[in-house]
């Protein structure tokens, strides 16, 4: 893709579903492992890429719903220490500049929610219970 300011790990597939989104509308960023074929939503395919990557890109776009109590969740391990990858993300979403509330979903609750998305943008990411949702804001006038 050959545009200015945009990062490159973002497809065609993925920008248009990005410009369409609406305040409120949510996408998923799912690992390697994660079923996203039977999910339900249109898959868009990022294969060689990680999590942390994608969503950085993704966070340059897409502002964060800031009219509700949560814009964020994670899929939960179920475990009281939670996935090193999740340090990683938290520090993405930090230097985003984007208001974020981040609420951790059991596995099952996660597939409830991720059926929900506009779409679910499925990464090569190996680090397990990477999965994570953001729901999309809105752009204030000048």
């Amino acid at each position: 893709m050959m545009l200015k300011n945009i990062p490159s790990v973002l497809s065609p597939d993925l920008l248009k579903t990005l410009a369409k989104m609406g305040h409120g509308d949510e996408i998923s960023i799912v690992d390697g492992n994660y079923p996203a074929e039977s999910a339900g939503p249109p898959v868009i395919r990022a294969d060689g890429l990680g999590i942390p990557e994608v969503l950085s890109a993704i966070l340059e776009l897409l502002p964060l719903d800031n009219f509700v109590d949560t814009n964020v969740y994670y899929m939960d391990n179920g475990k009281k220490e939670k996935p090193a990858i999740w340090e990683e993300f938290d520090k993405i979403f930090a230097a985003s500049g984007e208001p974020f509330s981040i609420k951790n979903l059991d596995r099952f609750d996660y597939y409830d929610q991720a059926q929900k998305s506009v779409c679910i943008v499925a990464t090569s990411e190996t680090a397990l219970y990477s999965n994570v949702i953001l729901k999309k804001g809105v752009i204030f006038p000048k």
